[in-house]
């Protein structure tokens, strides 16, 4: 007889979407159990240990406004933060922090254990319980999951299984010429679940990716290399982050030599990616160095980053080498470097392919549309990065809890926050290649800034319980002192005395105007003018800790960061009303739905492959319709008039 275990919801994979996914099941009252197949190793960082980035960072805030934990870890265990992009506008400065690795996972795990109502198992998941359902509309599920087999004989039974396997899915490894199944060096594979999967009959596909080697700092010349301090005032990941308390360290600059191309030239024909060897598709915007050399052959030097893995170790990881070439090879490599000429490698580089499943299957609360009580989250779904997985895990965990609560499903739009425009653009478009996400991906950037995460998503956290009393009331703190700042800088104006001592002298001739307009000018920014604010500062409640702070001239990162945003909403004032306008438009063609029953084969003026693309998406709206590559506008408005023409039929 079977050992059996009961859950409302069970999450596949420990890594940074299992871990989101899990605790936001939790947080929402949901019995949840989490497996993973090393207890060790749950949120393993186990690519670069960093988080953020262009974009990325992004993407962390967003979790951490809507109440995930990605951002508070990193926060704790950060020991390196910058800030990126701030030679550009506010829509695209991203925080990046570079974390110690061990302390990462062991972070992570303590919170974990301290979620109530989250359980953590270590197994294999063997296999799938699919059951079939009767009466099943056209278009809609015509099977439910129930459980999952374990491979040490377990039944785990849950309503809703979230998979987020990372490269584990029939992961196999690639170095030179060896190739071993596993899951990341030293781990194995899920092969079972691979199988159980393909089973299924949903469509997949192969992809690829990469890791560098990593050196022994006490073998390096740091002194051959070019200092990278990170910034003086850390920007953290978390809104309700008060200090960083890690010791923070430096990364350093170091770049090819023409030995290091002539080597690489030499062996490439011996990289598993040049070989033939490997099958899956790479991500192109973070190529291996043998990939670089071969694609950009007149580039006489490349750029790497020597970054340190945590503070209790000498493990250095080489941003920027990323490679599949044989481990001897690996080693001139390194040692072609002046600095590196006497470094031993702890681990080779090496390169990974594995299964994804094509996202179109998905609907845009990430449940397989053909399976019930199914969803998917994370490299899965084919992106890339820690930061990808883990929205979608928070996204899906929190759908799973309310399909099971009979709730409507949580869905952001491309309005809303670069999670909903990652989201969108799987489900709508797939990928064939490991999914990154770019500011430039967004179409609304200046309104999906790192600084109103918060008032974008904070309230549906809230809503969805998980943001907590303290985060609420810090958040609405934050909003009380935005509406006070920005009054205060409509109805208060400089005097000629205040222009010449802000070093505004050439204003001095503009008469009558508030502080607020004159902010709108290039030239002028909102820091330096807070001393001749100081008594307006004062007499507004809601102000006395940035009076304080003035005063003291000791201001906090976290007052900078509301400072910054209220001069950002000024600034930019007439662009975000454009951004209003065209979001406005965008919202019309999203509220018009498309019928689960419309069907797209008798619809005269589509052409096949329209056809067939949109059954295999069966897009939600008119607008998911439009962003589907190779439907045109004129199909959509077939699509549109078609939807009355047939709802007509079936009412007749």
């Amino acid at each position: 007889m079977s050992f059996t275990e009961q859950y409302d919801i069970a999450v596949v994979g420990a890594g940074h979407a299992g871990c989101e996914a899990a605790v936001a099941a939790a947080r929402m009252g949901l019995r949840t159990a989490l497996i993973t197949m090393n207890l060790d190793l749950i949120a393993q960082m186990s690519c670069n240990p960093a988080i953020g980035g262009v974009a990325k960072g992004h993407l962390v805030r967003e979790i951490d406004a809507l109440g995930g934990i990605m951002g508070q870890v990193a926060d704790s265990v950060g020991i390196q933060f910058r800030l990126l992009n701030t030679s550009r506008g506010p829509a695209v400065w991203s925080p990046r922090a570079q974390c110690d690795k061990a302390l990462y996972r062991v972070k992570m795990r303590e919170l974990l254990e301290a979620q109530a109502g989250l359980h953590i198992r270590q197994a294999e998941v063997s296999g799938l319980v699919i059951g079939e359902l009767t009466n099943a509309a056209p278009n809609q599920a015509a099977r439910r999951i129930t459980g999952l087999k374990l491979r040490d004989g377990r039944i785990l039974n849950a309503r809703a299984i979230i998979i987020t396997t990372g490269t584990f899915l029939n992961g196999l490894i690639h170095c030179g010429e060896e190739r071993y199944p596993a899951g990341r060096s030293g781990e194995p594979a899920s092969v079972l679940l691979g199988e159980a999967l393909r089973a299924l009959g949903l469509r997949t596909c192969r992809l690829k990716t990469g890791t560098p080697p990593r050196l022994d700092g006490r073998t390096i010349n740091w002194d051959a290399f070019e200092e990278q301090p990170g910034d003086a005032d850390p920007t953290p990941f978390s809104f309700r982050t008060k200090s960083i308390p890690q010791r923070q360290v430096s990364c350093h600059i170091a770049y090819t030599t023409p030995r290091t191309l002539e080597i690489i030239r030499a062996n490439v024909h011996r990289s598993a990616m040049y070989s033939g060897q490997i099958e899956g598709v790479g991500p192109r915007y973070c190529p291996s160095i043998e990939d670089k050399i071969v694609k950009f052959p007149d580039k006489t030097q490349h750029q790497f980053f020597l970054e340190p893995e945590g503070l209790n170790t000498h493990e250095v990881y080489v941003n920027g080498m990323s490679t599949s070439l044989p481990m001897e090879v690996q080693h001139e490599i390194v040692r072609s470097i002046p600095g590196l000429e006497h470094a031993e490698m702890l681990r080779p580089g090496y390169a990974i392919e594995y299964d994804s499943v094509d996202a179109t299957e998905l609907d845009h609360s990430l449940r397989v549309k053909s399976i019930e009580g199914l969803y998917l989250a994370g490299q899965i779904n084919g992106t890339s990065g820690y930061e990808e997985a883990a929205c979608q895990g928070l996204v899906a965990g929190i759908n799973a809890a309310l399909w099971l609560k009979g709730s409507q499903p949580f869905t952001l739009g491309r309005d809303e926050g670069y999670t909903g425009i990652l989201i969108d653009d799987l489900i709508s478009k797939g990928t064939n290649e490991p999914y990154r996400m770019f500011t430039s991906r967004a179409e609304y950037r200046l309104h999906l800034r790192i600084d109103n995460a918060d008032r974008r998503l904070t309230p549906y956290g809230r809503k969805l319980g998980l943001v907590d009393d303290a985060a609420w009331a810090e958040f609405e703190e934050r909003e009380i002192f935005r509406m006070a700042f920005g009054s205060l800088l409509n109805a208060t104006k400089p005097t000629a005395d205040d222009l010449r001592a802000a070093g505004l002298g050439d204003l001095t001739s503009i008469n009558g105007l508030g502080w607020a307009q004159l902010l709108k000018r290039p030239q002028v920014s909102l820091e330096p003018l807070l001393p001749f604010l100081l008594s307006g500062l004062k007499m507004q409640p809601a102000l006395h800790k940035l009076a304080a702070a003035v005063e003291a001239g000791a201001l906090t990162s976290a007052l900078r960061n509301q400072v910054r945003t209220v001069e950002t909403e000024i600034k930019f004032a007439g662009y975000l009303e454009q951004q209003r306008k065209s979001i406005e438009k965008m919202k019309a063609a999203e509220s018009v739905e498309i019928p689960t029953w419309l069907d797209y084969g008798i619809i005269s003026g589509l052409s096949r492959e329209m056809k067939e693309k949109l059954e295999r998406v069966r897009p939600a709206t008119i607008g998911q319709a439009g962003r589907i590559p190779g439907v045109t506008p004129a199909a959509v408005s077939l699509i549109h008039v078609s939807i009355r023409i047939q709802a007509a039929k079936r009412a007749s």
